[in-house]
């Protein structure tokens, strides 16, 4: 049957007009979904800042949950985008920290779902940005929750040899994404709250980790120690992780550089400090690739399998770039930095039409033990997803952009 045999032809060319002027607005309302969203006149630190913002109002959604969680990974965000809020005094930034601190601290100044009694060195990370709000806000609020995590640290279980324990449900381990964890926090407590008098307490933890897991051979420091040498992945004689990750030596060298900012001159143990950062920045530089950036596990670059891994890379630029403008590197770091970053926009960042940044080849997570165990092997930092805006990643490159202002 013909619909249209009995309606007038202008009638038909008229509809078609205006079935055509539908589809245009449809298309142009299309493309102002897509405008641009972040500019690209601004620096990248801020680009990368404004983009998380753009997909994840709240700080907290940034994990994918749906309630706020105190987590460590939100922690390192938050100091990315305290450090920018210094540099740019924008209140864009501060807000999103402050959201963030209004929803997982309540009225008494308890944090939501920290629970004390799990002693995770993990869950004192987040406690960094609070020192900064409580100075600015004088809320007593974020005091007594810096004074809680301030407690775990106390009753904090220690190995033998008196270094904290990575987590309590992993006995008599240290890993070197602790140090980053708790030194910075521990220290600053201790300054700020404090008589400085546990500097070397805090000096001893870099120390011992130092002594148990460094080689020799490649100047590099193993992934963590285990003191009681009972865990599967333990070298039975000296209590190392079998493997080298690029990311636990980032950890390592940004809680250097950053726990060197509450050691005063005069300190004995300050230089000592000094001294790792330079040694390991100059092994760790050895394995950097001709791209600029480093492989997940850096000292096999040619093994089948192994990638170019974004957060390490982006936690080094951070490190050697803060480190050589505050004078504990060479001035030719930061070049080194700047160099690096070059390398990190070029193979791992992309931007979509609207503007909005990714950063691309991020291990999601790494560890030892647990269930599914990890045995610390080449193959295991292989089998770890790796994905496109995980904080480990998004973190650290803020951190970088910002310390070299690009």
């Amino acid at each position: 049957m013909n619909l249209f045999k009995n309606i007038p032809f202008l009638t038909i060319a008229f509809l078609l007009v205006i079935a055509c002027k539908d589809v245009k607005k449809e298309t142009l309302a299309a493309r102002d979904e897509s405008k641009v969203l972040v500019s690209q006149e601004l620096p990248w630190s801020e680009r990368m800042a404004l983009s998380i913002m753009q997909r994840n109002p709240k700080a907290w959604q940034t994990e994918n949950d749906s309630i706020p969680k105190w987590n460590y990974k939100i922690g390192l965000l938050c100091t990315a985008y305290e450090q920018l809020y210094k540099r740019t005094q924008d209140d864009t930034y501060l807000g999103y920290i402050q959201d963030y601190a209004e929803a997982i601290i309540d009225s008494t100044g308890m944090i939501y779902g920290y629970e004390m009694k799990e002693y995770n060195i993990d869950m004192i990370n987040s406690g960094k940005m609070l020192f900064w709000l409580y100075n600015k806000t004088k809320d007593v609020r974020y005091k007594k929750a810096l004074d809680q995590l301030r407690t775990q640290l106390i009753g904090h279980p220690r190995t033998p040899s008196n270094g904290f324990w990575h987590k309590k449900i992993y006995p008599n381990q240290m890993w070197l994404d602790g140090l980053y964890m708790g030194a910075p926090f521990y220290a600053q407590y201790n300054t700020v709250f404090e008589e400085g008098d546990k500097l070397d307490d805090i000096a001893h933890q870099f120390e011992l980790i130092w002594e148990k897991t460094y080689d020799a051979k490649t100047g590099l420091l193993f992934h963590a120690w285990d003191e009681s040498k009972q865990m599967a992945w333990a070298d039975k004689t000296t209590g190392k992780s079998p493997n080298f990750w690029s990311r636990s030596l980032g950890w390592y060298v940004m809680a250097l550089v950053d726990v060197l900012d509450f050691f005063p001159t005069n300190h004995p143990k300050k230089p000592v400090l000094e001294q790792q950062l330079v040694q390991l920045s100059a092994a760790i530089l050895k394995f950097q690739d001709d791209k600029g950036v480093w492989y997940q596990v850096p000292n096999l670059p040619d093994k089948s399998g192994n990638y170019l891994e974004s957060s390490g890379t982006c936690m080094f630029a951070y490190a050697f770039a803060k480190g050589s403008q505050k004078g504990y590197l060479s001035k030719e770091y930061l070049t080194i930095a700047n160099t690096i970053f070059d390398g990190i926009v070029k193979e791992f960042i992309t931007v979509e039409p609207n503007g909005l940044v990714n950063i691309n080849k991020v291990c999601k997570s790494a560890g030892l033990g647990g269930n599914p165990y990890r045995d610390g092997s080449f193959e295991y930092y292989m089998s770890e997803p790796v994905v496109t805006n995980n904080l480990h990643g998004t973190g650290p490159f803020i951190l970088a952009a910002n310390q070299l202002n690009r």
